[in-house]
């Protein structure tokens, strides 16, 4: 079937190790949106993280979208919010409860910045609310008001990557309960309110675009990435860098983010 929408993650698969869009993935998929097929960046990202690859790749306006805060929010480009999936106070102490199996950084994404209780910052952090040209505000916990909403928590490596091991390996099932909970890399695990995923995303706006989940094809890397891969009806292509569990449950293997990946399986499949 005829591909009219792909979805294309950033970090690890649209972008390389440097953070740029090679030229030869830039013109591939730059030629799939002039034929009329939609390209949707899906990101963990904030929209603010996302714009100058829009604008890079000729994307603008009312007819183009992006999926955001690991599928939390769905906009398209004049920026009208088509869904938005929040968390609340009651979430946000639950935060801090998980936040105290490791010693981690913690922080709440909104679009308009990052919110932490930490005073300590690892760098990691600094360097992740720079690139999605964030401001991270520090607060006390009792400053942080009752009517605080979130899209999307992060916790975040301080010193020690084995630190997010031992998070990772000791969060109770109240939690997976609660929450669509994805280690996004080894060293952050990321969280949205249950049923955010990029895959339930993707799902809706297609319908909304009156597309069939079978004219779909997405591009990951990343545990945030599987909700995309558990789909049966999308075409799935894993990047060459993604992970064992990526790839197991793709359609296809290209080569890596530094090697024209996406390019190669566009070349193979759409153009």
């Amino acid at each position: 079937m005829t591909i009219k929408l792909i979805a294309v993650d950033l970090d690890g698969t649209l972008l390389t190790s440097t953070k740029q869009i090679l030229p030869e993935t830039e013109k591939a998929l730059k030629q799939a949106s002039a034929q009329g097929i939609k390209v949707v960046l899906a990101t963990g990202r904030p929209l603010s993280g996302v714009m100058q690859y829009n604008k890079q790749l000729g994307l603008t306006g009312s007819d183009q979208y992006n999926i955001v805060f690991n599928g939390a929010v769905i906009q398209n480009l004049a920026g009208k919010v088509l869904m938005d999936m929040k968390m609340n106070y009651h979430d946000f102490t639950n935060m801090l409860k998980l936040q105290r199996l490791a010693h981690v950084n913690l922080h709440f994404e909104t679009p308009e910045c990052f919110w932490t209780c930490d005073r300590d910052l690892a760098m990691h952090l600094n360097v992740n609310a720079a690139v999605n040209n964030s401001m991270i505000k520090v607060r006390k916990v009792e400053e942080i008001p009752q009517d605080f909403t979130f899209n999307k928590v992060g916790f975040s490596m301080t010193a020690d990557e084995a630190e997010v091991d031992k998070l990772w390996n000791n969060i109770p099932e109240w939690a997976f309960a609660q929450y669509d909970v994805v280690r996004s890399f080894a060293n952050i695990v990321e969280l949205n309110v249950l049923g955010a995923s990029k895959g339930n995303a993707l799902m809706d706006l297609a319908a909304r675009l009156k597309i069939e989940q079978q004219q779909v094809m997405v591009f990951g890397d990343q545990g945030n990435d599987i909700s995309m891969f558990n789909n049966p009806e999308f075409t799935k292509v894993a990047m060459g860098n993604a992970t064992e569990q990526i790839k197991t449950s793709a359609d296809y293997v290209t080569d890596d983010n530094d090697h024209n990946g996406i390019a190669r399986a566009l070349k193979k499949f759409v153009l």
